[in-house]
């Protein structure tokens, strides 16, 4: 199944972070699709902490997407991420944006992702690789919703990570 996946990073060295998240999830059968470049952003809903480096992923997986949250949360742990403030500072953080066009409502495990939309470090860098996907609940492309976040939080490429694309 193709999935989106977003990785972000603000505590230790933030790019090396994301590179070890990238070859854990390919180490674990996850074949990398296409990358966005790495941005550095601020931080939205908790601002007393340093800026993040985020990232967008589109991957193909063989796991339902129950079993990749439980891949990518003990990614996570592997990774040295600890509980703190919700939304706080952390190592690695791993979320599972979109799979296919599949809608997922669980407790655990909501896709597509609830607050994506609303959030312009996910939603610059996925319009970046996939600016055409449809989002399966809003019928609007990516590409579009990227442009009605209403986030105007400072989102900037950094150079690091150009884009990878499919061959």
């Amino acid at each position: 199944m193709r999935y989106f996946l977003s990785l972000g990073s603000n505590l230790g060295h933030r790019s090396r972070n994301l590179a070890q998240a990238r070859s854990l999830l390919q180490k674990a059968g996850v074949r990398i699709i296409r990358q966005s470049s790495i941005y550095e952003t601020e931080p939205v809903d908790y601002p007393a902490q340093p800026f993040f480096l985020n990232q967008v992923l589109e991957i193909e997986a063989t796991q339902s997407p129950m079993s990749l949250l439980y891949l990518v949360k003990d990614l996570e742990q592997r990774m040295k991420r600890r509980p703190s403030v919700d939304k706080g500072p952390r190592s690695i953080d791993i979320d599972i944006l979109l799979a296919d066009k599949t809608v997922v409502q669980t407790n655990k495990l909501v896709i597509p992702h609830p607050r994506m939309s609303f959030r312009n470090f996910v939603m610059i860098p996925l319009a970046e690789i996939a600016p055409d996907f449809v989002h399966p609940l809003f019928h609007v492309p990516i590409s579009v919703l990227a442009r009605m976040t209403g986030d105007s939080s400072t989102v900037r490429k950094t150079g690091e990570g150009q884009p990878l694309q499919a061959i």
